[in-house]
């Protein structure tokens, strides 16, 4: 009746009256619980809202949560209505929002004005309800809240920094004020009770403390605090009831967060966003990009849920196929339900037992995002269980207790713990499952705080640490390049690595390829049964391959994404996503399609992961020598430097030489030198006096503070010196060079006095027929299929070991005939490319503005007519002396030059 006077008030249509049917708007809507109980929303209407009554004076949080356990039943409608006859709730129930509440009474909405606790005139929001939902959809998502939240608790955490808390305590003391506020939200805490504390007490912080020490001792253990009593907590995270003094300033912040709503906050983002507001070290990342519970969805999905949702079709098939057969007699009947309880709990008790574990886990994202994903399985076996009479499934819950953790971060492996039950309590609530029983946060040992991949014994040996047995391994290692493992981690800690792991892993392996090899481990030895981690995308090509082949041949990849974005410390990235198994996996994806095959490279075609580097191309290609120090110099120094004399009657020209970088290659020329000693001692050194007293004043002292002995030693040389390039440049004019990272790829000559950058690769050749093959479209095709890709910008990156060193040549380097057309046809043609280019880069008369343009890369975007006609002139010259057709696709090339690398492999007799 006082729905119906409701409508009438409102001028909206009876249910009876706009569906007669009952099909989309209708009195006593029934759905199952998942206890198996048949619940009745009073009024439900299709993509509208739910309905329930309750007599007056009632707890309407008693008829939410009735709503939540079969909303599901409902369709998810986005508003769910509670109403005492006096009082009405509507609640919000859009996907990815923060949940928003809005209360009024019937004096309310006799006023039609907006209060504290209804944003919109009431009368506004009971017609949104009937006619436009969307309406009252939150304008924050549960990111946003997120977000703001963490922002808060990082004044928070600088302010008792600044005050000489240890940071580590001032973290755990601040996650028990966070999980206060959480608490509080979600009805964990007596309603309002630490809002009410913090006004209070907001201009007496001494108040404050003691007050929030008593709630603390009452967490711990279950108790009274003043008139309330308090739920027992503890869990570790309220085991002492330790308070930081906080200013006046503090409690306002305090005050202000706790007006957000903290039930809704993303579990999936807020371990990362916290654990920056929190450690000092990743403090500067607050504000920047963080992964998204979608992202961690491309691992968890796939590896984890997949087999489980393949294997929940089975069961529910069968027991369809069960409660298909004809209504039997009583006794009959009761062996059916027995049958299907054994059929419905025997899955149920899988998935209530399997384990996960994440060895690089940080502040348990994936682990929340992998929880949450099984609690929806289970919920939709228990509800299916339940509407054919099963009502019994939930002593079988999954539960944290079955997610395992390693982190090495004292903050994150801490707020670990929180994360996940944060995330749990959230969703039992959001589902209508009320609280764990005491205590409410039990301790999570299985969240270890530990070294992942370097342990020592008793006695200091370097050990492998052990890790838990898991059914599944998901997760996100840290991300190290091989090349500076030694400046991340200490060379004592390397070298230990390097000899726990030698026969498995590469010394020049990225750091991430140790949980891959301790995983693939793990499964080869059945202790687990599926892996699912990321990578830099670098894992496809050189020293990390081979950590990728091993997987090949103990087991199968089935799962990879070879190139997606991702987020690494606030940073854009890009990574490959792996998922592998023991073979036994069936299906095959990659890069989010089917495929027959992966191989170790991550591609489905030619498997390139097995081209070998061929002997005939070795002493050829060379990267530029690394620079320890600031040796590069300005064109006007250089100059001043060069008319400069010397005690030993040598020009200045023998130690200071034109360098080029990527961009010099790419963009226009900065016209730089640097000051290159070679293998001169220091005495020799010394005898070129401009160059080496700039050296003095502007390196050594950098160099004396690097952990390398020798570079310390020897600080006027570059640092490795590139002595290999010039003995095989030696004789020569002119040298080739190509940036390491370019969107095209591009080759220029140079001079071969240059001293290229360490991110160029220079080739000692001086001929163009060895250019035009390098320019040609061949070789172009081979490297981009055998490079890396690096950035945002996931430009190509191109190295010697995989993109020279097996690149089949039309002959072997230095075996070229002399006499044959071919090898001129290709020289003229790259001859003319340069020509070409070089005129268009430096026209007569053209302005400073103008050259400015006037660079390789924007002439290859570009691509104007006369660059296409040079290209395919060298192109047709190219093919013909590899003895090749025209008009080959891509793939025909590749196949023709890996099959080429594997004859010319065999005839050497050398392998990779």
């Amino acid at each position: 009746m006082h729905f119906l006077e409701l409508c009438d008030v409102l001028g909206e249509p009876h249910p009876a009256s706009e569906d007669s049917s009952g099909a989309t708007y209708t009195f006593e809507k029934g759905g199952t619980t998942v206890e198996g109980k048949q619940g009745f929303a009073d009024v439900w209407k299709r993509g509208y809202f739910g309905w329930e009554y309750k007599g007056k004076h009632k707890d309407l949080n008693v008829a939410y949560q009735q709503l939540l356990k079969y909303r599901e039943d409902l369709e998810n409608p986005p508003l769910l209505v509670v109403c005492d006859l006096e009082l009405f709730e509507v609640h919000t129930n859009f996907t990815g929002t923060a949940k928003q509440v809005y209360r009024f009474s019937l004096d309310d909405l006799l006023r039609n004005h907006p209060t504290a606790d209804c944003k919109l005139p009431p009368l506004e929001v009971l017609r949104a309800v009937f006619t436009d939902p969307a309406r009252l959809r939150p304008d924050r998502s549960a990111a946003d809240v997120t977000e703001m939240a963490a922002a808060e608790f990082a004044t928070l955490a600088d302010s008792l920094r600044a005050r000489g808390v240890d940071p580590q305590r001032a973290a755990h003391f601040l996650m028990r004020l966070l999980f206060c506020l959480f608490a509080e939200d979600i009805g964990l805490l007596p309603p309002k009770l630490f809002s009410v504390l913090l006004e209070r007490t907001r201009h007496r912080p001494a108040d404050f403390k003691t007050r929030l020490a008593q709630l603390f001792a009452a967490m711990a253990t279950g108790g009274a605090f003043g008139a309330d009593d308090i739920a027992h907590f503890n869990g570790d995270l309220f085991t002492d009831a330790e308070v930081f003094d906080l200013s006046a300033e503090d409690i306002e912040t305090l005050l202000r967060v706790s007006k957000l709503d903290w039930s809704a906050i993303e579990p999936a983002i807020f371990g990362t966003l916290f654990e920056r507001s929190l450690d000092p070290d990743k403090r500067s990342q607050l504000g920047a990009h963080y992964t998204s519970r979608d992202d961690i969805l491309l691992i968890v999905e796939p590896v984890l849920m997949a087999p489980l949702r393949r294997r929940w079709v089975e069961v529910r098939a069968k027991a369809e196929k069960l409660l298909e057969r004809p209504k039997p007699g009583k006794a009959a009947g009761k062996k059916l339900q027995i049958r299907l309880r054994s059929l419905l709990l025997g899955f149920v008790d899988e998935l209530s037992h399997l384990r996960v574990l994440d060895p690089a886990c940080g502040s348990g994202n994936f682990l929340y995002v992998a929880l949450k994903s099984l609690l929806d399985l289970w919920k939709e076996v228990s509800v299916f269980g339940a509407s054919h009479g099963l009502a019994h499934l939930l002593p079988y819950q999954v539960n944290p207790a079955q997610l395992y953790g390693i982190e090495i971060n004292v903050y994150a492996q801490e707020l670990a713990s929180v994360v996940v039950w944060i995330g749990y309590i959230q969703w039992l609530h959001d589902n209508g499952f009320g609280v764990p029983p005491p205590p409410i946060l039990q301790r999570l040992h299985n969240i270890r705080r530990m070294d992942a991949v370097l342990a020592r014994d008793a006695h200091g040996k370097p050990v492998e640490p052990e890790w838990p047995d898991a059914d599944f391994i998901i997760g996100n290692p840290p991300f190290l390049g091989g090349k500076r493992l030694r400046t991340g981690l200490g060379d004592a800690y390397v070298e230990a690595l390097f000899h726990l792991y030698a026969d498995r892993v590469p010394p020049e392996a990225d750091l991430v390829t140790y949980w891959f090899e301790k995983a693939r481990g793990l499964v080869e030895s059945k202790r687990a049964k599926r892996v699912g981690l990321l990578a830099t995308q670098s894992i496809r090509a050189g020293a990390n391959l081979k950590v990728l082949q091993r997987i090949k041949e103990s087991g199968d990849i089935f799962m990879a994404w070879s190139d997606r974005p991702w987020v690494l410390d606030g940073a854009a990235v890009r990574v490959s996503m792996i998922g592998f198994d023991d073979g036994s996996e069936r299906e095959r994806m990659l890069n989010g399609v089917p495929a027959k095959n992966i191989n170790a490279d991550l591609s489905a075609a030619l498997d390139f992961s097995g081209a070998r580097r061929l002997p005939e191309n070795r002493e050829i290609a060379f990267q530029g020598p690394v620079k320890v120090g600031p040796f590069d110099i300005d064109d006007q120094t250089a100059k001043a430097m060069l008319v400069k004399p010397n005690p030993n009657g040598r020009p200045n020209s023998d130690v200071i030489k034109p360098t080029i970088n990527g961009s010099d290659i790419t963009r226009r020329s900065r016209q730089e030198w640097t000051i290159d000693f070679g293998e001169l001692d220091e005495q020799s050194a010394a005898l070129y006096e401009a160059p080496f007293e700039y050296v003095k004043a502007n390196v050594k002292p950098v160099r004396e503070r690097n952990r390398d002995r020798q570079r310390r030693e020897a600080w006027w040389r570059l640092g490795r010196s590139g002595g290999d390039l010039k003995k095989a440049k030696s004789g020569k004019q002119r040298i080739v060079l190509t940036p390491r990272v370019a969107k095209h790829r591009l080759f220029t000559w140079a001079d071969a006095e240059t001293v290229p950058d360490t991110r160029v690769y220079a080739f000692a050749r001086d001929d163009d027929y060895f250019f035009g093959v390098l320019q040609s479209r061949v070789h172009e095709i081979w490297s981009l299929k055998t490079c890396s890709w690096h950035g945002v910008g996931n430009d190509p990156t191109y190295n010697t070991r995989t993109c020279f060193d097996p690149f089949p040549f039309p002959w072997p380097p230095g075996k070229e005939p002399k006499d044959d057309q071919r090898v001129g046809t290709i020289a003229d043609a790259a001859k003319k490319l340069v020509e070409k280019r070089d005129a268009w880069l430096n026209p007569a008369g053209a302005s400073a503005a103008e050259l400015k343009k006037r660079t390789l890369t924007n002439l290859y975007n570009q691509r104007p007519q006369w660059l296409e006609d040079a290209h395919r002139a060298l192109d047709k010259a190219v093919l013909a002396a590899y003895g090749w057709p025209e008009g080959l696709s891509d793939i025909d090339i590749l196949e023709r030059l890996l099959a080429l690398n594997r004859e010319r492999a065999g005839a050497s007799g050398v392998g990779s």
